[in-house]
């Protein structure tokens, strides 16, 4: 059915409608149903461009509108709205252009309206950028003119339903079973880990497969920009997140605020999303004051430009000398991870490093594991994560958790006491 067909049906059906909003979704539904089945009009339709016909006038008043079978669809990843005129998608690692489009602007400011509103939050001339979330917890950004040139812009991140284990992306060869296992030690002996990676690379889908290593009966809290991640396995658990200054400028509640306040909460864990800013002194200070196993991510080319980065954000709220953010980064950060989407559109745990201290006024980095590409085939990358051949040096955590054996014990030329590199011991 050509848009001009479907505007002109559902006008009529509006019309007809009680659209107060005091009818159930179901009977709402039914109610459509009947009108399209009734129409003389419409009798020349299939049965299946009928059924087309009611989801898409249903999801004009109560889902988003154009918008909402791409929503629904599992493969879809990424949504993105240049302008009411222009909709682009990532499926199945592709991006491509879909021929739909909203009616007007107008009607893509309100489904906008609709999002940020049922998330308490505001987006406006005062305030054109806003991040947000829908229902199912899909990530979304919106740009509005006049920083936004072509009009409305929004960009929705899904994720999956469930979120994915470890095992899912050891399937995926998004890593190395042994570099996995050693992750699930480090989570439970409390090493403070922190991700990086590139936009898209992965970086919150890793931390939630991380974050199932953590014990249940801990107390953790979660501080999010909007809330994305979905940890299951821990009863005690408390997700805090940031709200936008009002229209009058104030009231606004920062990474920076939920992070001191969650100091106060008796977290055994703290959680963090992202850093992007004077937050991650914070987020250090606390990692450094006895919330062991705290994790995060943020933007980065390399573990290398992580730290930089990280001295970067520390230095942009403080007047602390550079010897002394790279001290904090040193003794609060244990191991670095970080993430590449490969030109085959894959995502791959390219590196896992150790930090082992200060050396010559730098932070020292123990390689644990890095990403061997061994060529190419039919478009798809061919590689592994594979050890560096470098023991994890940093124990004592392992130790005092009661873990007395673990992968990477056996290089460099330690006792290993007969245990292969993949077997774990649990006291």
């Amino acid at each position: 059915m050509h848009e001009e067909q479907f505007r002109s049906v559902r006008d009529q059906i509006r019309s007809e409608l009680d659209m107060t909003g005091s009818v159930h979704n179901s009977e709402f539904m039914a109610r459509i149903e009947d009108l399209v089945w009734r129409r003389q009009e419409l009798a020349g339709l299939t049965a299946m461009e009928k059924r087309t016909l009611v989801r898409r006038v249903y999801d004009s008043f109560r889902g988003l509108d154009v918008l909402q079978p791409l929503v629904d669809n599992p493969r879809i990843t990424e949504i993105m709205i240049n302008s009411h005129r222009e909709i682009f998608i990532e499926q199945d690692g592709e991006v491509k252009q879909v021929p739909l489009q909203f009616e007007s602007q107008g009607r893509l400011e309100d489904i906008i309206q609709s999002i940020v509103g049922s998330v308490n939050r505001v987006v406006n001339e005062s305030v054109p950028i806003v991040d947000a979330r829908l229902k199912d917890g899909s990530r979304v950004n919106i740009v509005l003119p006049p920083i936004a040139l072509k009009g409305p812009t929004m960009t929705i991140r899904k994720f999956p339903d469930a979120p994915m284990t470890m095992e899912d992306l050891v399937g995926r060869d998004a890593l190395c079973p042994e570099a996995a296992e050693l992750l699930r030690i480090l989570v439970r002996g409390k090493y403070n880990i922190f991700i990086g990676g590139g936009t898209g690379s992965g970086k919150t889908t890793f931390l939630n497969a991380l974050s199932q290593f953590i014990p249940p009966d801990e107390r953790v809290i979660t501080i999010e920009d909007s809330a994305e991640l979905k940890i299951v396995t821990v009863p005690n658990l408390v997700s805090l997140e940031t709200r936008n200054a009002n229209t009058e400028g104030r009231g606004e509640i920062t990474i920076r605020d939920l992070i001191r306040s969650s100091l106060r909460m008796r977290p055994n864990r703290i959680v963090v999303g992202e850093v992007r800013g004077s937050e991650a002194l914070d987020m250090l200070q606390a990692m450094n004051t006895g919330h062991e196993g705290s994790l995060s991510t943020g933007h980065a080319n390399s573990v290398r430009d992580m730290i930089s980065r990280l001295e970067t954000m520390v230095l942009s709220g403080s007047e602390l000398p550079i010897s002394v953010v790279r001290q904090q980064i040193s003794s609060a950060v244990d191991i670095f991870i970080h993430l590449t989407r490969l030109r085959d559109r894959s995502r791959r745990v390219t590196e896992v490093s150790e930090v082992v201290g200060m050396s010559g006024g730098e932070v020292q980095l123990n390689p644990l594991y890095r990403f061997q590409e061994t060529g190419e085939a039919d478009g798809k990358v061919l590689g592994r994560l594979e050890a560096c051949g470098n023991p994890l040096r940093g124990t004592e955590k392992l130790r005092m958790a009661g873990i007395t054996a673990w992968p990477l014990q056996g290089y460099g030329g330690d006792s290993y006491e007969g245990q292969q590199p993949h077997e774990i011991r649990e006291s």
